[in-house]
């Protein structure tokens, strides 16, 4: 999820005020109530920052995912207790597939309903993939269903009609996929809440902006959504009509308090339950060693990404000595948490990593490579900015790098940081010649990496382009045998992050998280999918 850690940091004092309103929240029943909700019955998140937007097809954050898989359910759902993360049913009671693995059948839960009681169709999936599909709602994760036959052509305004595209309702209770070849991870893709169901009935009423608001959005997963104060906090609600087993905990209280310090002061002093993302590294020390404190292996990747439209970086040359002038340890040692220096795409753990993939620590190398680009003694690279969400640990990184390519290559670099609304803003119009970004897989499967640099994923910021690299990942989505499948995603990685580099691996990001004594089973899991039906609390 190319959303990765997208927390921002801005002035102590406008956060000041929002922990005293917590406090005075806190304080205003005598029985402790935070925002008028019983404590005893609601566990209190700080998720950091403003959703961008509850609307689950134009998502592409963590934050609005953390809210969304608890409003939503998908056809299929991850054993999140399991190490292997097994598929498991959700709004699909089962599923077969045929032709070897080229069209899937899955098969509707009768009587479910959504929060306004109408059932659950198979209709509902097909107008979500029309809705992810068409190119009017410019979703970034349109390319999730590119493999559906037709489903690129429809996108790209090849092919008109939908009825075209590979997805059918026999019955309203049965939905048969088609895809353009095979793919034996299909129902892993259909967990990811951009195939979510919609009501189409609901968007049209109240319009594409105003839908997602308390009052209007219609949900069917464990919580509902009860209020939303913009920029402040949210809070979830026990959805009783729920099909499933009915969530533990009555009510899930979402803070949005991003200065860092703020939000520990608020977790040592009791007033939120659960900072989902550590990220103060300057604090790590004291924190780390309390039972509070939680840390497990992610599927994240962190990178530095080039917009190789722009000078230097249309030279792939320059890219190159760049990637070999950042000593990759340093920023590990900075953050002082887990992490892992990484030059592969491919994170480790999932098929297909390769340890020794990509371009290793060498000054010397790199000088002579900016030589053979045209730059050295008497002609210097311009200054490059350097763009980044608002983070203090994101700004520390930042300014090792800078220091880096200052010593090493001599290049001048200027950082800068927006918050991470208008940040991802600005990477869907203009990208900046060098930025930072992450990736949280989506799907335990190595295509969800690769697939992200694609030249037609929506969430490639690079701007970079390979026919080459396309047809290698295409080719390994329906091969069967797992040794030829690395054998082509080996071949990808070779030209992704040994020859054009588009982009720079720094580090596999560990998750760490705050989580309360008096929180019993808050999800804990690579893909760091935090649904909450789960979790109860202490009494």
């Amino acid at each position: 999820m190319a959303k990765g850690h997208q927390r921002r940091n801005q002035l102590f004092f406008k956060y000041l005020s929002v922990a005293v309103a917590v406090v005075a929240m806190g304080a205003c029943t005598k029985k402790g109530n935070d925002g008028g909700l019983d404590i005893r019955e609601t566990l209190r998140v700080n998720v950091d920052t403003e959703p961008p937007t509850l609307d689950w097809t134009k998502g592409t954050d963590t934050t609005s995912s953390t809210i969304t898989v608890n409003l939503m359910d998908g056809l299929t759902d991850y054993n999140l207790t399991d190490p292997e993360l097994k598929i498991i049913p959700a709004l699909a009671e089962k599923w077969e597939s045929s032709e070897k693995s080229k069209v899937w059948t899955f098969h509707i839960r009768k009587g479910v309903h959504w929060t306004d009681n109408v059932e659950l169709t198979a209709q509902h999936f097909i107008d979500s993939w029309e809705r992810l599909l068409n190119p009017k709602t410019a979703s970034e994760y349109s390319y999730f269903l590119f493999g559906l036959k037709n489903g690129k052509a429809y996108n790209e305004k090849k092919i008109k009609d939908f009825s075209e595209v590979g997805v059918k309702a026999t019955d309203p209770y049965t939905l048969v996929v088609t895809l353009e070849q095979p793919a034996s991870f299909f129902p892993e893709l259909v967990a990811h809440q951009s195939t979510y169901p919609i009501r189409k009935d609901i968007i049209e009423k109240y319009g594409e902006d105003a839908w997602t608001s308390p009052g209007k959005i219609v949900t069917l997963g464990a919580y509902k959504l009860k209020a939303w104060e913009h920029d402040k906090s949210l809070v979830l609600e026990r959805n009783e009509s729920y099909y499933g087993e009915k969530a533990k905990i009555k009510n899930v209280l979402c803070y949005m308090v991003i200065e860092g310090a703020t939000a520990l002061n608020m977790f040592e002093t009791g007033k939120i339950d659960v900072q989902n993302n550590f990220t103060t590294s300057a604090e790590m020390d004291k924190w780390s060693k309390k039972p509070e404190f939680h840390s497990i292996n992610g599927l994240t990747l962190q990178y530095y990404g080039f917009n190789v439209t722009k000078k230097p970086f249309d030279n792939p040359l320059v890219r190159k000595a760049f990637a070999q002038a950042i000593d990759k340890s340093e920023i590990v040692h900075i953050l002082k948490g887990g992490q892992t220096p990484t030059t592969s795409w491919i994170p480790a753990g999932m098929m297909g990593y390769e340890a020794a993939r990509g371009v290793k620590f060498d000054v010397v190398k790199a000088k002579e490579l900016l030589v053979k680009a045209g730059f050295g003694p008497g002609k210097k690279l311009p200054k490059v900015t350097l763009m980044l969400n608002t983070n203090d640990d994101h700004k520390r990184i930042a300014e090792n790098v800078q220091a880096q390519l200052k010593r090493n290559l001599d290049v001048d670099i200027e950082v800068q940081n927006e918050e991470w609304k208008v940040y991802l803003d600005r990477l869907k119009v203009d990208p900046p010649s060098l930025f930072r970004l992450g990736w949280q897989a989506d799907y335990p499967d190595p295509d969800n990496f690769m697939n992200l640099m694609t030249s037609y994923s929506e969430q490639n910021r690079t701007k970079w382009k390979n026919k080459s690299y396309d047809k290698l990942i295409e080719n390994a989505v329906s091969e069967g045998d797992s040794e030829k499948r690395k054998s082509l995603y080996s071949k990808a990685q070779t030209i992704l992050v040994d020859e054009d580099i588009p982009a720079i691996p720094l580090y596999l990001a560990a998750l760490q998280k705050l989580v309360s004594t008096r929180v019993l089973n808050y999800p804990l899991n690579p893909l760091d999918r935090i649904e909450l039906k789960g979790t109860s609390l202490k009494q």
